[in-house]
C-alpha cells in the first residue's frame, strides 16, 4: 500500500511530492523546493525513511531544498536525467542567479536515461526524457500507481515555458505528443505547478494538441 501527499511551496509555488511504502516505511520524494520542514512533513509524521529524491529538472524552484534534505538524510540518493546535469551546477542555466540573486548548486548521486526503468521503494518507474522546457527534463511514469510526475512539461490545459536557457518550444510540443500523450488515457498527471490532470483530458482539451 502506498500513500502519496503533495506540498506546494517555494518562491514560485512548486508542487513537491512524497510517496511512502506503508509496508517498508520507505519514502520517495519528487522535486524539492522551499521549506524542507514542510516537504518532509509526511516523512516526519510517519517516521518513514526517505531513500530517494527524483528531480524532474534542474530549475532552481525544483532543487533549492535538495541541500537541506541531504544534510538531514545523508543516505538519500538524488536522481536526475543524464542530460540535465550541467544545469545543476550552473546558477545561470538553472535560473537561481536570475531569480534569487544567489546561486544554487546541486550534485546528483545518480543519473537516468530516456527509457530506463528503475525500481524504488517497491515501485517500478519508467524514465521518460521530454526535452523542451529544459534540455534534459525527465518525467517519471509509475504504471502501478497509474501516475506520471512530469515537472514543468505538461500542465492542466497548458505546457511548460520554453524561453529559458536550453528550452525549445517545438521540441516540447513534439515530445509531449509522442512520449506522454501516448500513455494510457486514465494516467493521472502530477505537474510541478498548478493542479493535476489526466492524459485523456489533455488529449481532448489542451490547446497545444488540437
Amino acid at each position: 500500500m502506498y500513500k502519496m501527499s503533495s506540498v506546494t511551496t517555494g518562491p514560485v509555488a512548486t508542487n513537491c511530492y512524497t510517496i511512502i511504502n506503508e509496508e517498508t516505511n520507505e519514502a520517495l520524494l519528487i522535486d524539492a523546493s522551499g521549506n524542507p520542514v514542510r516537504l518532509l512533513q509526511e516523512v516526519t509524521a510517519t517516521g518513514a525513511k526517505p531513500v530517494a529524491l527524483l528531480l524532474t529538472h534542474a530549475h532552481f524552484d525544483h532543487i533549492d531544498a535538495v541541500g537541506k534534505i541531504k544534510s538531514e538524510y545523508n543516505d538519500i540518493q538524488v536522481y536526475i536525467g543524464e542530460n540535465e546535469v550541467d544545469l545543476l551546477k550552473d546558477p545561470f542555466l538553472n535560473l537561481s542567479m536570475q531569480f534569487t540573486g544567489e546561486g544554487v548548486l546541486v550534485k546528483a548521486d545518480k543519473t537516468v536515461a530516456d527509457g530506463e526503468e528503475i525500481e524504488l521503494i517497491g515501485i517500478k518507474i519508467k524514465c521518460i526524457e521530454v526535452p523542451g522546457h529544459t534540455i534534459g527534463g525527465m518525467c517519471y511514469y509509475m504504471p502501478d500507481l497509474n501516475a506520471l510526475f512530469d515537472g514543468d512539461t505538461l500542465f492542466h490545459g497548458s505546457i511548460g515555458r520554453s524561453d529559458f536557457p536550453t528550452g525549445d518550444g517545438d521540441a516540447l510540443i513534439e515530445n509531449i505528443a509522442t512520449k506522454l500523450l501516448t500513455l494510457p488515457e486514465d494516467t493521472k498527471v502530477f505537474p510541478g505547478h498548478d493542479s493535476e490532470t489526466t492524459i485523456g483530458w489533455e488529449k481532448m482539451n489542451n490547446y497545444y494538441f488540437q
